[in-house]
């Protein structure tokens, strides 16, 4: 039995490829994994906000010393971090925008990589605190950027897979519907995406 986050970036809602192929992977791990819980983040009706100075202020003072302002400003930090924590699988929905991921992910990421709490730098470099934790990327493109021409243009898999690694989250899987604006691809793209998760 497992515990599984999915967070949750498009706002397109039932029409969603990404939601469409992140909920087909908890079905397999779910298949996989009788019994499993499923608790979902949407950030787009749960939003994180960008960073301000506020936000940077309350990461860099230390617990005893926050101000009632500093505890507001953090929760959002701290909510996130500690959904991650209480996970053993997290499931991403990616949905790519311009060649890059949403600026709601990108906002939740950066609530979520913080000095002294989820890395940290010693006499190595920096160390990943967050180990022992299976990532699933369920992506969804209108190109075609697994392979071909495009591939160069993939800016969301490199980020993703580094940031994410960053904090010690290295076993990560892309799932791709890739080609969903492609006439002769788009119809079986979810489908083939599908087909191609594979459960440890």
């Amino acid at each position: 039995m497992k515990k599984i986050l999915h967070i949750i970036s498009s706002p397109r809602g039932d029409a969603s490829m990404s939601i469409k192929l992140g909920n087909a992977i908890i079905e397999k791990i779910q298949a996989g994994y009788p019994g499993s819980s499923v608790h979902e983040h949407n950030l787009v009706t749960q939003q994180f906000p960008h960073l301000e100075e506020s936000h940077l202020t309350s990461f860099f003072t230390p617990a005893e010393s926050r101000t009632p302002a500093d505890l507001t400003a953090i929760q959002h930090s701290e909510e996130a971090i500690a959904e991650i924590r209480d996970a053993d699988i997290i499931v991403i929905g990616v949905p790519i925008y311009n060649f890059n991921i949403p600026s709601t992910l990108k906002a939740w990421l950066d609530h979520i990589v913080r000095r002294g709490v989820t890395f940290k730098y010693d006499e190595n470099g920096p160390q990943g605190l967050l180990d022992n934790r299976k990532v699933y990327l369920a992506l969804s493109s209108g190109g075609v950027f697994s392979e071909g021409p495009m591939t160069g243009l993939d800016f969301a898999v490199p980020y993703l897979k580094h940031l994410l690694g960053f904090i010690g989250l290295n076993d990560v899987t892309v799932v791709r519907a890739e080609g969903l604006s492609i006439p002769g691809i788009q119809d079986s793209a979810l489908e083939k995406g599908i087909n191609s998760v594979v459960i440890a």
